[in-house]
């Protein structure tokens, strides 16, 4: 018990030292803790959204959209594979109404040979056993595909999944602290943001689906669907971006020359010549390599640059364009092009998402829940003190030294972890300072039992602490296990509960017998008392 080595007296208090100082940068406004020099560690707690106020958003995906992208997808993917597989099978036109696709193979001996290159293109839906796609034959040459439930069920899962990923790339493209973003059922997306006050940014920046394409200008058919014609097959009609170029619409290629998939970075910057905003872009190798044959080959002509099928600007290639890199130009504003730059680089949306609800959170509500815990940290700590002094007497005076010290510790750990305090996490805050004394009570009535029993002080307190360890270590293994299921499993504020409870768990445990056990080995060494008041 008196065993207690010079080195290990100094990592303790060192620790518990900077992990005071670590905690003090969170009680001092952020706009001080600014002119500190770079050198000085500051980190601060997030609040939540709860506390700090920001938007809150509930997005919701539309499956039709899913849907659509499915059989685009699959229509390019049949149409490649009949033109380029040997033997190569004529079709006619590939029909997608109805939500199914639908062509018909031109020599009905080939049949057999366009069901062979049909049947890998599909798979099996997860567990179901069933395939994505059925495949029927109907009128002898007629091919209908259509996408199973499990096969929709599954694409929709999965387009949410990715969804959610570049929702949150492009939210921390923003720079926010600690937004959270959880799918809620099969198809929603609820996002907080906290101390984001302008909701409308944020729905900018989600709203954009971002798929970017650059396609060839169809400068015929352009003037064909201006005299009110249809548009020939292989091109499509799309309308400029608003603001764009009067009256609206122009005919492209329905290939595309390079998308959006092989860009590597997008950034807002300046025009070099006119100074107005601009969105600089770099594609990866193969996208530059093919970007610059094509403006090789059709110098001279137009091309589209293509956001979310609405055409921002359609230059005429004067010069092939080599290096893989340019930059958009069109009626941008500085904030427009930023979020079009940061919309790109974080990838498209698998699907259209919108906005079903929409609030802001204001400081307000923050400030007065941070009051009212601080007020019951306050009043917590106040009682645990007044009653473990009465109680335990100097060992209670060592115990509210390491309940005031824990407090410390737990807001230096959450500071550097980058853990966010909400509303539930201050009510774990104030539940884990109730709690922090039970190892120290538990400690202190073995050590009155030991007395009882005859040891004297060294022996009594030595066994108060090696039997007191083991229960206290059990209990707060139990106590840890309920914490790592709840951040496992819950979600928004019973997380932010579970980590404020995990992080006391381990500081108490620490600050509870090992601090306290420093401090006791330290005065009974040096003062060799013949009986203690416990």
């Amino acid at each position: 018990m008196l065993d207690f080595p010079r080195w290990k007296v100094w990592s303790i208090c060192l620790t518990l030292g900077l992990a005071i100082l670590l905690a003090i940068p969170s009680f001092v406004p952020e706009k001080t803790t600014a002119t500190w020099p770079k050198w000085i560690p500051a980190p601060r707690i997030n609040l939540g959204l709860d506390l700090a106020g920001g938007s809150y958003l509930l997005l919701e995906a539309d499956t039709n959209d899913v849907t659509a992208a499915r059989l685009d997808g699959m229509r390019e993917q049949v149409a490649t594979e009949m033109r380029r597989g040997t033997p190569r099978i004529e079709i006619g036109d590939i029909s997608t109404r109805g939500g199914q696709l639908s062509f018909m193979v031109r020599d009905a001996t080939q049949v057999d040979a366009a069901r062979e290159r049909l049947l890998p293109m599909t798979t099996g839906a997860g567990l179901t056993g069933q395939r994505d796609w059925d495949i029927s034959v109907i009128n002898t040459s007629q091919f209908v595909m259509k996408p199973t439930e499990a096969g929709l069920a599954q694409a929709v899962d999965t387009a949410m999944g990715d969804a959610t990923e570049v929702v949150r790339r492009r939210i921390d493209e923003l720079g926010t602290r600690e937004p959270t973003i959880i799918r809620q059922g099969k198809d929603r997306i609820v996002v907080q943001v906290p101390g984001l006050d302008n909701p409308q940014a944020l729905k900018d920046l989600l709203g954009k689906t971002a798929k970017l394409e650059f396609k060839l200008v169809d400068e015929a058919a352009t003037a064909a669907v201006q005299t009110g014609q249809p548009a020939p097959v292989g091109t499509q009609v799309l309308p400029y971006a608003e603001g764009g170029a009067a009256g609206g619409r122009i005919a492209v290629q329905r290939s595309t020359i390079v998308s959006g998939e092989q860009l590597i970075d997008a950034r807002q910057a300046f025009h070099p010549e006119n100074g107005s905003p601009i969105v600089n872009f770099t594609f990866d190798g193969p996208g530059g390599r093919r970007f610059a044959r094509v403006t090789q080959e059709q110098t001279g002509k137009r091309f589209a640059i293509i956001v979310d099928n609405t055409v921002i600007s359609a230059p005429r290639i004067n010069t092939p364009i080599l290096g893989g890199s340019g930059y958009i130009e069109g009626s941008f504003t500085v904030q427009s092009a930023n979020e079009l730059g940061i919309a790109l680089r974080s990838g498209k949306l698998p699907v259209a998402l919108k906005v079903v609800d929409e609030s802001t959170v204001g400081p307000d509500l923050g400030a007065d829940s941070i009051r009212a815990g601080i007020i019951a940290s306050a009043v917590a700590v106040a009682a645990v003190v007044a009653f473990m002094l009465v109680t335990y007497g100097r060992f209670g005076v060592y115990a509210n030294l390491a309940v005031v010290i824990n407090v410390a510790v737990i807001l230096a750990m959450m500071a550097l972890i980058g853990a966010t305090l909400t509303l539930p996490g201050i009510a774990g805050f104030v539940l884990t300072i109730g709690t922090a004394v039970d190892a120290n009570v538990l400690i202190n009535e073995r050590i009155r039992e030991e007395r009882r029993r005859g040891r004297n002080v060294v022996q009594a307190v030595e066994l108060g602490y090696k039997e007191a360890s083991r229960t206290i270590f059990e209990a707060n293994v139990t106590h840890a296990i309920s914490g790592v299921i709840m951040l496992l499993l819950g979600s928004g504020p019973v997380k932010g509960f579970a980590v404020v409870l995990l992080i006391g768990i381990c500081t108490s445990v620490f600050t509870a017998v090992v601090f306290t056990r420093m401090l006791v080995a330290l005065w009974i060494r040096k003062n060799r008392p013949a009986d203690i008041n416990i």
